[in-house]
């Protein structure tokens, strides 16, 4: 311990605590976002589309046109698990670093759906491609729409 100027025994005084109105750059868990309403609802309104689409395509064109419009919208499925995965993973402690985690997350959602649609196309044997690129395509267009979806707070 330091003395004081007059023999006194002076205590080193702690050191100061970050202000309450800064961001402590706290990150969420992996499953924060998944519980969310929006990203809730998309995959839910996912999945149903990719059910119906499998459903029509059964019906119309039978077994193999059925597993392409699944695995379709699977991918999409998918592709959005991933997306909402980094998006509560990644620090939002400012401005530049949500939109940082957006793109992350993003980049990482167009990575998954590029490499599904190839191994869909070039590795499974008697794919239909109008049935699956339908189902897709309504899937991602799903996405979109998450924003009516409000998060109750």
């Amino acid at each position: 311990m330091a003395q004081g100027s007059a023999g006194h025994d002076v205590k080193a005084s702690p050191p100061p605590s970050p202000a309450p109105d800064r961001p402590t750059g706290r990150r969420a868990g992996p499953f924060a976002t998944l519980a969310s309403r929006p990203i809730r609802s998309v995959l839910a309104w996912q999945a149903l589309a990719t059910l119906a689409g499998a459903a029509v395509s059964a019906i119309a064109s039978g077994r193999a046109a059925a597993m392409s419009a699944a695995l379709g919208g699977g991918i999409t499925v998918l592709s959005t698990l991933v997306y909402a995965l980094l998006l509560g993973i990644g620090a939002k402690a400012t401005a530049g670093a949500s939109v940082l985690t957006m793109l992350r997350a993003e980049a990482a959602k167009v990575l998954v759906i590029f490499a599904g649609l190839w191994w869909a196309l070039t590795r499974v044997p008697d794919i239909r491609p109008l049935p699956m690129f339908a189902t897709f395509v309504v899937a991602v267009l799903l996405f979109s729409a998450g924003f009516l979806a409000r998060d109750r707070r």
